[in-house]
């Protein structure tokens, strides 16, 4: 959890909230700027000097994108109904970790789903369009949440060519675009839940993405309008990291990335279990009972498993015995059988659990071909056939970084102190 600053900073007196003094800002945005490898950070106080007035990154000295976010509407963009967006639709907090939030609010009308983002024009290419092969990527979103658990920020655009309810008299119809995102945590509503896609889109025959883990600390909802001194208290750390030397993926809330397994896999990520059983299938010699000889082969979920760390004995008989043993990311159920020659064999595998923080992701970062195959970067919101409201709450600062960082690099960001009123020299 995120830190208040000294009550010099944060009281509260009949002239309203006391304004941080300009090196207490500095200091702030230079932890972030500072951590290596940081190619863009928004902390919603650092604007355009002209024009549009929009927030802008602060990015590397000679850098010349520095990624003006646009105000959208994107159920008017692919529906053609709803209104436009702007940036009165995400109210300012006046305090956070950088001195400025601003609220993504649980909008009521179902044509209305604003976020914030870089349209693929103005980031294809550029620093923040991290892909490929051997590229590794963090995310960090500092967030109050007040509900949900979609998306905080990233390259996400779910595609609008999923058959939902909602996608009905959809006008512009489009594959998944997804490369990397940090999201409040899906299924495990509160955790930090970073994704990463090979594809842009679904993953192991299944149409939504599953390249995900979590971490095993969630951020309590907390309503948007609690006083400040509650809100102060209630700022959490979300961040993801992806290295593809280890071809870890990894999620962190606040600094701290617990060891997170899902067990039952069969039932829980059907998905997932087959691609494991039809990789494992295939080592096999012709065609086994079970296999699905369409299956296609880079959609196979085998993580390496010649590492054995641990086995136990779950039964044995004088003819039988059952082992789970336990890899680096898998832990398998393991049939033995006792031969004429006394030899034990082993007669089958099955998955039984899967390791989902960190999780084994061993491709390269989709890459779109150009601009007209990419999605934006987004902030508040991603573009999804669903259109469901997602999260809520308060956003204070995002920032990328192209390498994965580390622990105490992570426990560094997620130890700003809140200040308010923050204003750029």
């Amino acid at each position: 959890m995120i830190r208040t600053v000294p009550t010099i900073l944060v009281f509260l007196s009949c002239f309203g909230v006391a304004t941080a003094n300009d090196g207490d800002y500095q200091r702030h945005v230079d932890v972030v700027r500072n951590t290596p490898g940081c190619v863009a950070f928004w902390d919603f106080v650092k604007r355009e000097p002209g024009g549009q007035n929009r927030f802008t990154a602060h990015v590397p000295e000679g850098a010349t994108n520095d990624f003006p976010l646009d105000a959208n509407n994107y159920v008017k963009d692919y529906w053609g109904a709803g209104r436009d967006a702007g940036y009165q639709d995400f109210p300012l907090l006046g305090r956070g970790p950088f001195g400025q939030a601003i609220r993504i609010r649980r909008e009521q009308d179902a044509s209305f789903r604003p976020l914030l983002m870089v349209p693929r024009e103005r980031m294809h290419d550029s620093a923040i369009d991290i892909k490929g092969a051997d590229h590794p990527v963090s995310i960090v979103a500092w967030a109050i949440r007040e509900s949900g658990n979609h998306a905080l920020a990233g390259i996400w655009h779910e595609g609008t060519d999923l058959k939902e309810r909602a996608s009905q008299g959809i006008q512009r119809v489009e594959r998944g675009q997804r490369q990397y995102a940090i999201f409040a945590g899906l299924e495990r509503a509160g955790s930090a839940c970073g994704h990463v896609s090979e594809n842009g889109a679904g993953s192991f025959q299944y149409k939504f993405a599953l390249h995900k883990t979590y971490s095993q600390e969630t951020a309590p909802e907390v309503p948007a309008d609690s006083p400040v001194d509650v809100l102060d208290q209630s700022w959490h750390c979300f961040a993801m990291t992806f290295s593809p030397q280890r071809s870890e993926l990894k999620s962190w809330l606040d600094g701290q990335a617990a060891d997170h397994w899902q067990d039952n896999v069969r039932q829980r990520i059907p998905p997932v279990y087959n691609a494991w059983r039809q990789g494992e299938l295939h080592q096999i010699a012709g065609i086994q009972p079970g296999e699905d000889v369409n299956y296609p082969a880079d959609q196979y979920y085998n993580p390496p498993e010649d590492n054995l760390i641990s086995s136990k004995v779950l039964s044995e008989s004088a003819d039988v015995r059952i082992e789970l043993q336990q890899f680096p990311y898998t832990r398998v159920k393991v049939t033995f059988q006792k031969q004429p020659d006394g030899q034990w064999q082993v007669v089958d595998r099955d998955l039984s659990a899967v390791r989902k923080n960190p999780w084994w992701f061993p491709h390269p970062i989709y890459s779109p071909a150009d601009a007209q195959t990419g999605g934006p970067f987004a902030i508040g919101r991603v573009i999804h056939s669903a259109r469901t409201v997602g999260f809520t709450g308060w956003i204070g600062g995002v920032a990328v970084f192209d390498r994965a960082l580390n622990t105490s690099e992570l426990q560094a960001l997620s130890s700003i102190n809140v200040i308010a009123n923050a204003k750029v020299q």
